[in-house]
């Protein structure tokens, strides 16, 4: 067998073991939060605080934001390793909406950060012809913020912060016309590790 093909071979069983790991680690991380449900879970901030939302005028879409080192670390309040590249590239985040289609009008996003390391969640208007994800990343690992129509990232509270700590919650109220819409997390390398997700608006 040539250094090629033993190079070829050992990567896809990484990738299968990586996968697998995954897999396992994110079905744990969500029995242990309750997983994607309507009526999101109570935050807490790792001081203890606890960190929950008032009640939200018009549709409520819950966000679940998370990521590989919360499930490592035996959860959000868990010691928080630093994150290397290869986590962001291999796609060890995520971001997730119940539900994925509301009406046009007022929406509420209310998320909760299952995760061990702090994220926010930016909402976008998504191009006609373009899949969530697509959007070209800066130097400095960033996506463009065009057009953005408000964001959650202000651990227990509304609105623009330094994003949401682990464990916490954060929340904002929009209008939203019809549509489609890319929900992200625009801190460096977490939408290139896979933290982005579709929310369509209906007539």
């Amino acid at each position: 067998m040539t250094a090629k093909r033993r190079r070829r071979v050992w990567l896809t069983i990484a990738g299968a073991l990586a996968a697998l790991v995954l897999g396992i680690a994110t079905t744990a991380t969500l029995a242990a939060t309750g997983g994607f449900r309507h009526t999101a879970p109570a935050g807490w901030t790792k001081s203890g605080v606890p960190c929950s939302p008032p009640a939200l005028s018009g549709h409520v879409v819950d966000v679940t934001v998370g990521d590989m080192m919360g499930a490592m670390t035996g959860g959000p309040h868990g010691h928080t390793p630093s994150a290397g590249p290869g986590w962001h590239g291999m796609g060890m985040m995520w971001l997730r909406t119940t539900p994925s289609t509301v009406p046009a009008g007022t929406v509420s996003l209310r998320v909760f950060n299952a995760g061990a390391l702090t994220h926010e969640v930016v909402v976008l208007p998504l191009p006609a012809g373009q899949a969530v994800g697509e959007r070209p990343i800066g130097a400095q690992g960033r996506i463009a913020e065009t057009g953005s129509l408000g964001e959650a990232s202000r651990t227990c509270a509304a609105g623009e912060g330094d994003g949401v700590t682990s464990g916490a919650m954060a929340w904002t109220t929009l209008t939203l016309q019809p549509g489609r819409y890319e929900l992200v997390c625009n801190l460096v390398g977490h939408y290139a590790g896979g933290m982005y997700t579709e929310l369509d608006v209906t007539r």
